[in-house]
């Protein structure tokens, strides 16, 4: 393709959306690139409902199932009108009322987290009622505070544990604190040399039973993370799965149809030259033609694109001066597409030499300047600016445009997402997986109507390269 408006040697990026990817980053409204794993905002509660609705339902299991063993083993069976009897039956009547209510809440969506550390609080006061009656301090309903603890790692994590155990152990020591201070009595019906109720006798079981409600937090919040952070590789690996097999798919399809597509596009482009060079058109009709290279040349990006998504290929490095690659874009930019009404300007030294492939570098810049192009109006400026900073070169492409939306900021780098109505979001896939081939970072600066600067790190190696100012 010869038209003036065709892009650089190889380029790859531009069909996609301006913005297709990106994760929090540490300045505000920055986003990072590097590692790529951000999930949206509400996606963290949805998971979380789920579990919540789970654990709600299986609470009430082990509850129903405790009082019909409690009822057999210590109290004989349900004596009508006895204290223990009365006292089981409202703990578990509360306990489903409580749910009940945490059930609307949890039906509503709302405010699960809150729910979530409510019902490990009641939880651990349930089970302090049900010990009191099945022997007080040296009760086997004891170990059900461990599994309220595993209940909080499973929801939050150790935030969840740490609350769960916190209020178990405070609930059980009052408890404890009570019968020992006699200022709770023991239950008329239950023999009262089932109960210890002396100091001296109390502080070994308190003691067993508040180790055992930190061992068991501290077990349960480590292989909770441990399978969360599991589930989270998994997820990746999954997603990078996906994606490999629809670049494979896109590989096969792209190789297909390169050939075809671009020999007519060729033609087409050089017609139109010819009869725009020829001097016996109109005004309009030379307007005509050169919309008819622009999108030609759009065509012939989009092919660019899919080919180098699909066939990877391994960084040839070499010395090469970033600073003249990013002036002849810049060039290139003012002279293609909507090059006329968006003005691109470059900032930095005359020379910049990096170690790197020099075609992929390339690309890399322009995909990011025709993103860049392509989110602005008519009438602003881009401005791809280079400077050193802490052994590193940076590398940034600034634009004017509305920044990037809320909703699209975990896809930025996704390939075939896109906010537009044209084009296949390619471009910034293509940026993502050349930097990462190289080692390279990229980091996402943006705020909604503001604009969106992305940034390049490209790292000194162990020979650094020359610099000239």
């Amino acid at each position: 393709m010869t038209s003036p408006s065709a892009p650089p040697a190889g380029p790859g990026g531009g069909a996609g959306a301006p913005w297709e990817k990106a994760e929090a980053g540490s300045p505000p409204g920055a986003l990072v690139a590097e590692p790529l794993r951000a999930s949206a905002p509400g996606s963290a509660e949805a998971p979380l409902a789920s579990r919540l609705t789970w654990l709600t339902a299986l609470r009430l299991v082990v509850l129903t199932v405790f009082l019909i063993v409690t009822a057999a083993v210590y109290l004989g069976g349900f004596t009508p009108g006895g204290f223990s009897s009365i006292v089981a039956l409202v703990t578990v009547a509360a306990a489903y009322g409580v749910a009940g209510i945490y059930a609307v809440f949890l039906r509503m969506n709302r405010a699960l987290r809150e729910i979530s550390r409510a019902q490990l609080v009641t939880d651990q006061i349930t089970w302090t009622a049900l010990v009191y009656i099945t022997g007080g301090a040296t009760s086997g309903a004891t170990s059900l505070y461990g599994l309220t603890c595993l209940t909080g790692a499973i929801l939050l994590g150790l935030p969840g544990a740490i609350v769960a155990a916190v209020s178990g152990a405070a609930a059980y020591v009052m408890l404890c604190a009570a019968l020992g201070l006699h200022l709770l009595g023991v239950p008329s019906d239950q023999p009262a040399g089932a109960y210890v109720t002396q100091w001296g006798e109390l502080r070994y079981p308190m003691f067993v039973n508040l180790l055992a409600i930190v061992v068991v937090t501290c077990l349960a919040s480590y292989l909770a993370e441990r399978l969360r952070a599991t589930g989270g590789r998994l997820v990746q690996a999954t997603a990078r799965a996906e994606q490999a097999e629809r670049l494979a798919a896109l590989g096969r399809l792209a190789a297909g149809l390169a050939h075809e597509i671009r020999n007519p596009l060729g033609s087409i482009a050089g017609s139109i030259e010819l009869l725009r060079t020829g001097g016996t058109l109109s005004d309009e009709d030379r307007a005509l033609c050169e919309i008819i290279e622009r999108e030609t040349a759009r065509l012939n990006d989009l092919v660019g694109d899919m080919l180098d998504l699909s066939r990877p290929r391994v960084p040839a490095l070499e010395e090469v001066d970033l600073s003249t690659t990013a002036r002849d874009v810049v060039v290139l930019a003012g002279r293609s597409g909507r090059g006329g009404d968006v003005e691109v300007r470059y900032e930095g030294p005359s020379s910049a030499l990096v170690a790197a492939d020099a075609a992929q570098m390339r690309q890399v810049v322009w995909n990011l300047v025709r993103n860049a192009i392509q989110a602005s109006s008519a009438g602003a400026i881009v401005t791809v600016r280079l400077w050193r900073d802490a052994g590193a070169w940076l590398l940034e492409i600034r634009d004017q445009g509305r920044g990037i939306p809320a909703g699209a900021r975990d896809r930025l780098f996704d390939a075939f997402f896109t906010t537009r109505t044209h084009g296949m979001g390619i471009g910034l896939a293509v940026v993502k997986r050349i930097l990462d081939d190289h080692g390279f970072a990229i980091e996402v600066d943006s705020r909604e109507g503001e604009g969106t600067a992305f940034r390049v790190k490209i790292p000194d190696g162990p020979d650094p390269p020359r610099a000239r100012e």
